[in-house]
This record gives structure tokens, C-alpha cells and sequence, in this order.
């Protein structure tokens, strides 16, 4: 087996392929993400941006290639360790918001904190805390069929912030979203990373979007980029917000 990765490095992959029903999605793909930082993966559609997040976040195992977290080895993990690792060091926003349907939009909100041990009087109040930051505060006694698909997207990155997990990762989060509604929940998405210490790993194809990490890398036909177009790896100054 092949060294840990760097200790300043919070997630780390090495030579990662990955195919679906023999269609290659990731040719050898590796990077390191460092702890805290935020990183934009960016690339066309069908590029494998989705793939490599799923691949580093657990819930894709590799065909090839290794992917760790810390010290700590993903890819030899089997389903049960991965689902673990989700639920316990991860948080998750896709580009749709796949919520409880039973669950009111602030139960879904505190479902990870009570799962994760979390006392029923704490967890409710950080969802409704998370709630009004994403200015869903209303919404907080409504199930997802009662709201529009915009409003649970925020219910959904509301969940994934809650529990302030290390590593989040956000696959197009702002797909349903309006343009202003975009910057509000991507302003409030690297708010959160930085005041919190959160590695943020974020797929986009939106060039505005990606213009809020530090750093960015980019995929074609399933590989990394080489050149000054390709990659930026020059931090850029915190909003304030």
C-alpha cells in the first residue's frame, strides 16, 4: 500500500479510475484538498466532475486508484465503512434536493445531529438556526411536497451545514436556483466554510460560481487539465459575508 497522503492534506487521491457500464468517467485522476480550503471542480458537462465526487466522498467505490481522508484509507473500505464514514465526517448537497418526505423541512434539518447523537432540544434549534440562514425560516413546519424545488435546495444545504462536518461536498448545489438565489446560497456555503473551518469541495460548470473557491481544477473527458487556462491555484480574498 502507498503512504498516507500529507498531513495538511484533508482528502487525497492518487491515479483514481472509475467507469460506468464500461464507460470510462475518470482516466487517473489525482489531487490532494487541503484542510479548510475550498476547491472548485470545473469542467463541461459529462466531464466526470459528479464521479469524482462521489469517488471522494465515499459514495462511489474506485475501479482503480486510491482515495484517503487524512491517515485514513477510502478505498479499501467496504459499504458499510463508507456509509459510517458519510453519516459521521461528510456532509452532501447534490443538485437535487432529496429530503425525508414525511419529515417537516426543520425535522429533515436536525435528522443528521439526532443521528449523530445530538440531544432533541440542540438539534432542532441548530435547524432552525441553519433554517433562517438560508431564509427558509418559514418553511420550518412544511414537508417538501408543500414547497417549491427552490426552497428545499436550501432545506438541503441547510442539512448538509448543520452538523458542521469537515469535509462538505457540493455537486452543482445551485442547479435549481435562481441567479440571485445562487449567490445568496454560495455567499452562504463559503461563509460557513471559512468561519467554521470546513473543507468545501465544489463541482460546477458556472464559471461565477467557481470564483468563489481558492482554489480551482478542471476535468476533461475525465482527466485534469495541464496549463494556465486549466488551473488557478492563487487564493482569493474571503467576502466578508
Amino acid at each position: 500500500m502507498s503512504a498516507a497522503p500529507p498531513d495538511n492534506d484533508v482528502l487525497w487521491a492518487r491515479g483514481i479510475v472509475k467507469s460506468h457500464h464500461g464507460t470510462p468517467a475518470l482516466r487517473g485522476v489525482s489531487l490532494g484538498v487541503r484542510e479548510g480550503e475550498m476547491l472548485a471542480v470545473t469542467g463541461p458537462r459529462g466531464s466526470g466532475k459528479s464521479t469524482l465526487l462521489g469517488c471522494l466522498s465515499a459514495q462511489l467505490p474506485v475501479d482503480e486508484g486510491e482515495v484517503w481522508f487524512h491517515s485514513s484509507p477510502v478505498h479499501t473500505l467496504g459499504r458499510a465503512g463508507r456509509e459510517k464514514l458519510r453519516r459521521e465526517r461528510f456532509g452532501y448537497v447534490g443538485p437535487e434536493p432529496h429530503l425525508v418526505p414525511e419529515l417537516t423541512a426543520r425535522e429533515n434539518v436536525a435528522l443528521p445531529l439526532l443521528l449523530a447523537g445530538a440531544g432533541h432540544r440542540a438539534a432542532y434549534r441548530a435547524a432552525g438556526e441553519w433554517l433562517e440562514r438560508l431564509d427558509v425560516a418559514e418553511c420550518a413546519k412544511l414537508r417538501p411536497a408543500d414547497l417549491r424545488q427552490d426552497l428545499r435546495q436550501r432545506i438541503a444545504v441547510a442539512r448538509a451545514l448543520a452538523p458542521q462536518p469537515p469535509v462538505v461536498f457540493a455537486d452543482d448545489p445551485t442547479a435549481p436556483l435562481h441567479h440571485d438565489a445562487r449567490e445568496q446560497v454560495m455567499r452562504i456555503l463559503t461563509s460557513a466554510a471559512r468561519s467554521h473551518r470546513l473543507t468545501l469541495v465544489l463541482a460546477t460548470h458556472d464559471p461565477a460560481l467557481a470564483r468563489h473557491a481558492d482554489r480551482t481544477v478542471r476535468l476533461v473527458d475525465g482527466l485534469l487539465a495541464t496549463g494556465r487556462a486549466a488551473e488557478s491555484a492563487e487564493p482569493v480574498a474571503a467576502t466578508g459575508h
